[in-house]
């Protein structure tokens, strides 16, 4: 920008001084004035062309950072002056079936668009926001059911010491890897693990606030919210992902806490663990009259992550428990919500373990480009103890095998393809080879 106003003026000047040759001196006088002005309204156009760049957030560098809990690009807002900041990513998705795909069509969806935008008031108060568009379309098509439009998240930030700041909002629960940090450049495989889909409900959000920060040097760092509890009434036999209440006019007869920790013991190792509990039933009363019992629910989830020279560790375990299932299935039962032979755990679980290395460093140091190969190993039943009395289903105990490689060309372009192994203790899970791509900004 600089350069640029040095040519305008250094022109300006070169063309006054050939006019100048010719003229009285007070008409030179004069145009000496109409130049000293341009060269002042150019500098103002630079300087408000700076500006804007700045509070747009347009990124310089490639590289980002996640902070405060959220996703590298989910957290650009963090690093502008002020002003308005924009982000997002996208992620698309073919999927083919194979061995026992039963009624399963392949399929190649766009599956999700994402915009972020934030905007800085001052140093201690910030708005961020993630607004989402799922399979391209809200409107249905012959060949499926329309998508959705969603707010993921939209919270204000209060900042107040590096170990006490506040959050309020519609709040992402901060539980596993994937909830929180679920942009495609930031996790292997095509498709989320299924255990933070299935028992951690990802992409799971309520409406609440709380308090997070970093400890003992920032090697400790903590989040804790109250938040509108989860409604049973949308609890089956497979997850817990239709008790998601999404900030969409939330019963809050019910409320819940939650929290997480997590462990810097040194930089490449990461260990946490986070908890939500509270009451689901949300005091509910179902066609035809028949009361939701309190059924409070407990998850909890353990973690552990290693990364360093292009080796990525990662691991997780998690439980679900349901109180009064017994009582929940007969309600659900009775009111339809759920199948006449089936049945609301009183515990599920699941864990993975996953294992990825970036080749790129041994074929082209020095690259920005990564060539990574991954493997990853689930295994979760969301009937693993069920209430007594009622029969437990077999086909919901799975376990899972992917295989996969990922490309990125830059480090917020990511191209993948796997293939997902899939076995059920009872009948039969279709196989499946996925491509994908991604990207964040």
């Amino acid at each position: 920008m600089a350069r640029k106003t040095r040519w305008v003026v250094g022109l300006a000047t070169l063309l006054a001084g050939a006019a100048a040759a010719e003229v009285p001196m007070d008409r030179q006088l004069a145009q000496e004035d109409r130049i000293a002005e341009l060269e002042r309204t150019v500098q103002v156009l630079a300087d408000e062309l700076e500006r804007t760049r700045t509070e747009m957030a347009v990124p310089e560098e490639r590289d980002l950072e996640g902070a405060y809990g959220l996703g590298p690009a989910a957290s650009k807002i963090y690093g502008v002056a002020q002003g308005l900041s924009l982000g997002g990513y996208g992620e698309g998705v073919y999927q083919h079936y194979f061995r026992d795909p039963g009624d399963k069509s392949d399929r190649w969806d766009q599956l999700r668009t994402v915009l972020y935008v934030g905007y800085k008031f001052s140093d201690r108060i910030v708005f961020n926001s993630e607004f989402e568009f799922e399979h391209a379309t809200t409107s249905s098509t012959e060949s499926a059911g329309g998508g959705s439009a969603s707010v993921e998240f939209a919270a204000l930030d209060f900042f107040v010491r590096d170990w006490a700041n506040a959050r309020a909002g519609l709040l992402l629960v901060p539980m596993g890897f994937i909830n929180e940090v679920h942009e495609p450049t930031s996790f292997y495989g095509v498709l989320r693990p299924d255990v933070e889909t299935q028992i951690i409900p990802s992409t799971w959000r309520e409406n609440g606030a709380g308090v997070f920060g970093r400890l003992f040097d920032d090697r400790v760092e903590y989040r804790m919210y109250a938040v509108t509890g989860l409604n049973a009434a949308g609890y089956t036999s497979s997850n817990l992902r239709d008790g998601r209440q999404k900030g969409n006019r939330a019963l809050a007869e019910d409320m819940a806490f939650t929290a997480r920790v997590d462990w810097f013991p040194f930089d490449p190792l990461t260990v946490g663990g986070s908890v939500f509990v509270g009451n689901a039933g949300q005091d509910q009363v179902l066609d035809p009259g028949v009361a939701l019992p309190d059924a409070m629910t407990t998850l909890w989830e353990a973690h552990a992550q290693y990364e360093s020279h292009g080796l990525h560790l990662r691991g997780l375990f998690t439980m679900a428990h349901i109180d009064d299932a017994g009582a929940l299935t007969t309600a659900l039962r009775i009111a339809g919500n759920i199948g006449a032979t089936e049945t609301i755990a009183s515990r599920m679980l699941g864990g993975y373990a996953e294992i990825a290395y970036d080749l790129m460093p041994l074929l082209r140091p020095m690259s920005e480009m990564s060539l990574t190969p991954y493997y990853r190993f689930e295994y979760y039943d969301t009937q693993d103890e069920v209430p007594s009395g009622f029969s437990a289903d077999p086909k919901k105990e799975i376990w899972n095998h992917t295989f996969g490689f990922q490309f990125k060309p830059i480090p917020n372009v990511v191209l993948k393809t796997d293939v997902r192994l899939r076995d059920a203790k009872a009948g039969n899970v279709a196989d499946e080879f996925n491509l994908g791509f991604g990207f964040a900004f």
